[in-house]
């Protein structure tokens, strides 16, 4: 029997991590309170940041199903793009919401492990992208 193997790219490594950076603590708020990505989803009052935090790990997971299918280098780009799309949409809507605002005033200052490595995840794809070719 032939032995398959199994090709790890660099841009799977990142937008797997950008998966888990989505389901860790993002943003610290008052209190010490904290906040995953899933805590920013609300159905009930949808908002910039409900549709930003649905775009990033929505093109986060396809990022990672269409790399494990193999199934085109447009298909990974553009899932790239959805999930960073995501991110900027979720920053914007931290400037729309009252509630979120004295978060999205100083995001960098609030953020914690999983904003940052979602962000690593963003770059590392993208290497992995470029490294490619």
């Amino acid at each position: 029997m032939a032995k398959k193997s199994f090709n790890l790219s660099i841009y799977l490594i990142g937008m797997a991590i950008a998966v888990v950076g989505f389901c860790l603590p993002m943003f610290s708020g008052v209190l010490g309170s904290s906040k995953n990505g899933f805590g920013f989803i609300n159905f009930n009052n949808s908002s910039f940041v409900t549709i930003g935090a649905l775009l990033i790990i929505i093109g986060a997971i396809a990022g990672v199903v269409v790399s494990l299918l193999g199934k085109g280098d447009q298909l990974e780009w553009i899932a790239l793009a959805v999930s960073v799309l995501g991110g900027i949409v979720l920053a914007i809507g931290f400037n729309d919401n009252g509630i979120y605002k004295a978060i999205g005033k100083s995001l960098i200052k609030h953020s914690t492990v999983g904003f940052w490595m979602i962000v690593a995840g963003w770059v590392v794809a993208a290497v992995g992208k470029v490294l490619k070719k």
